[in-house]
């Protein structure tokens, strides 16, 4: 073999070598890689839900609250709060189905979780889910983080329990009692933080006339309009919807969804 064969010989030889090394050192990187993330998942089982870090959502969702509309124009959101409730969120629904209508029902944990047929029933009119809470507390803005982090997250996921995995698209305070800190942990958990423009103070039962004319005359405020399907007798606010969303629709009014990243 000459000079230049056994050099060639030589070098393959040391190539090969330093490829069977790296194979080597991959391997048990990875396996200690694995390693590592399974210890993890399961030192997280064993934490309180309340103590974990909230799921980080694949979409880096705005803290902002929202009000706008996603199809712009003169579009408008209902949305409809505190439910689901076995009386009345079967007529909320009825009425919206009647009018081609869909909307973001935001349910407060246990009472999903206590109706979880209703909740899939919303699900599958094509309406949006948004979480109200475990306790519906609306002084939660003067709580601890701990405890804001446990009542939005505890909610979303018996929502999501009950809606047979379907997400839960929003976060809205009770009583817009939010924080920079609600809004955060339900952003980082894939919720965008919902407001309303309009309050029609149906649970004040103050008359289905009442009801229709704070739509009409406070529209002008923005496009998102705030019901109630639970916390007592809603006969007015059903008697409302039966007048209200025929008359938007007059007007010229689409009706569409809340933002979540962009208009």
């Amino acid at each position: 073999m000459g000079l230049k064969s056994k050099y060639t010989a030589h070098i393959a030889v040391a190539a090969s070598a330093v490829a069977i090394s790296l194979a080597a050192w991959a391997a048990t990187a990875l396996t200690d890689t694995e390693a590592a993330a399974q210890a993890a998942g399961a030192q997280g089982q064993t934490k309180d839900p309340a103590s974990r870090p909230p799921p980080v959502s694949k979409v880096r969702m705005p803290q902002g609250i929202a009000h706008a509309a996603e199809a712009g124009g003169k579009a408008v959101n209902i949305t409809i709060d505190d439910g689901p409730d076995p009386q009345w969120t079967p007529k909320v629904l009825r009425v919206l189905k009647e009018n081609d209508v869909k909307a973001v029902f935001c349910m407060v944990g246990p009472r999903a979780k206590e109706f979880p047929d209703l909740v899939r029933q919303i699900v599958a009119d094509g309406h949006r889910l948004c979480d109200h809470t475990m306790s519906h507390d609306t002084t939660m803005d003067k709580k601890s983080v701990a405890y804001q982090r446990q009542q939005i997250l505890d909610a979303k996921k018996m929502i999501e329990d009950a809606a047979g995995g379907a997400p839960v698209e929003y976060y809205r305070a009770p009583g817009g009692a939010f924080t920079p800190d609600s809004r955060r942990i339900a952003a980082e958990a894939g919720m965008r933080p919902l407001g309303w423009n309009v309050d029609t103070k149906d649970f004040e039962k103050p008359g289905t006339s009442a009801i229709v004319g704070t739509v009409k005359n406070e529209l002008s405020n923005g496009p998102t309009i705030l019901f109630h399907d639970g916390g007592g007798d809603r006969v007015q606010t059903v008697e409302a919807l039966e007048q209200v969303l025929p008359w938007l629709k007059e007007q010229g009014h689409p009706f569409s969804f809340p933002v979540r990243t962009a208009p």
